[in-house]
């Protein structure tokens, strides 16, 4: 048998171009699935978590209190002054000066304008003039007196030694005695025109307006030069008061409740009142007196509360929100037993029922709670909900039971 040698084109290494047809096409096409694949799951995992809504939580906290005292009905009213007055004068005139500006604090007595007083002044004078004038014939008066009465006593002499007539007398005595009727009528005159200078001082004080109490200036009312007048007049060019003063030692709330509810108010009653402008202060208030009388047409009663301390926040005319506390014994009792706090924009209502949203393992839970009490921005929460889940704090348009939510990173 004959061994075939090796040949030289047995040793030359073949290029692509030898290799078996399609040994080459298995890597891309793994290379394909794999890449769409990984597409695949990065678009599920982005619809996945476009569909979870994110939602702000809070923690819901332990009560600290013992109890709170329940609140028998909600009402709103306004901050009002007991005692404020838009100051007028008592005469009508111009001004000429003013001391007047908004926010200033006057106290009882001070001087707050100036009228014009120039035709009071020219009077007063007059007066004074017309009393000196009575006053001095006042003294003409008392000495013809005396010379009157010397002539009389002549005249009695006279009479007696049968020198003088009667008639001599008689003369005599009559002058004496009208001399002594007009000294009596310039007294008289006298005492006019005391009375009259003391009507042209008031007068003259009235052109001078001054603060009947203290307290703050809360508005301008008139400029030097327009007329001022305790009346309407002068076709709307006559300004009635140049400024109001408010006492603010004097303020309180005033609330209109409906005479439904009344019988749930009594005198001295505890109340804890919030302004609309200051949402988290909680005053302390009472029931100061229930006006004894309705309004036919509002259906309401106005009850006055009071505030247990002032502060430089309470403004006039602010708008106030007030929560009257249960009474039992004539004192407001704490009747709640303690519960947990959340905010009150995470209580929403539904199908009549107070409910919250809680996220337990990233879904939302719905949780029907029971309200004990509502106090400014907090809910005490009685039942339905346990210190230290995360609640909802305000939940969004599309919320419901069983959604996937994610947290809000603080």
């Amino acid at each position: 048998m004959e061994i075939q040698k090796p040949k030289l084109e047995d040793l030359r290494i073949h290029g692509r171009e030898a290799s078996p047809r399609g040994s080459g096409v298995g890597l891309p096409l793994v290379v394909v699935c794999v890449l769409a694949l990984a597409g695949g799951l990065a678009a599920y995992r982005w619809v996945k978590v476009s569909n979870v809504l994110e939602v702000r939580t809070v923690t819901a906290t332990q009560s600290t209190h013992s109890g709170d005292p329940r609140t028998v009905l909600n009402a709103s009213g306004y901050v009002t002054a007991r005692r404020a007055a838009t100051v007028s004068s008592k005469v009508t005139g111009k001004v000429v000066e003013l001391f007047v500006e908004e926010g200033k604090r006057v106290e009882r007595g001070q001087v707050l304008a100036y009228l014009d007083d120039t035709n009071v002044k020219a009077s007063l004078r007059l007066a004074e003039a017309r009393l000196a004038s009575v006053t001095n014939s006042l003294e003409e008066t008392r000495v013809r007196i005396r010379e009157a009465e010397q002539e009389l006593r002549r005249q009695t002499d006279l009479v007696a030694n049968k020198i003088a007539t009667q008639a001599d007398y008689d003369r005599a005595e009559a002058a004496a005695m009208a001399l002594k009727a007009r000294l009596q009528q310039q007294g008289s005159d006298v005492v006019v025109a005391e009375r009259e200078i003391a009507t042209w001082q008031q007068q003259l004080d009235d052109t001078i307006i001054r603060a009947p109490f203290g307290g703050i200036l809360t508005s301008k009312n008139a400029q030097p030069g327009e007329m001022i007048s305790p009346v309407s007049a002068g076709g709307g060019f006559t300004r009635t008061g140049i400024c109001t003063i408010v006492d603010m030692e004097s303020l309180e709330i005033e609330i209109d409740v409906n005479e439904s509810y009344i019988n749930r108010v009594e005198p001295q009653q505890a109340v804890v009142a919030t302004l609309d402008s200051y949402p988290d202060w909680q005053i302390p208030c009472k029931v100061i007196a229930i006006i004894p009388t309705a309004d036919r047409q509002k259906s309401t009663v106005k009850v006055r509360v009071g505030f247990d301390q002032l502060d430089k926040r309470l403004l006039p005319d602010m708008g106030v929100k007030v929560a009257f506390r249960e009474i039992a014994g004539g004192a407001a009792t704490n009747s709640i037993k303690p519960g947990v706090v959340i905010p009150k924009t995470a209580v929403l209502k539904q199908e009549g029922r107070d409910v919250v949203y809680i996220v337990r393992e990233g879904r939302a839970e719905r949780r029907a709670i029971t309200v004990g009490s509502i106090s400014g921005a907090e809910v005490l929460v009685a039942a339905g909900i346990a210190a230290g889940e995360r609640v909802v704090a305000k939940g969004p348009d599309g919320l419901r039971d069983g959604l996937a939510v994610r947290e809000q990173k603080p």
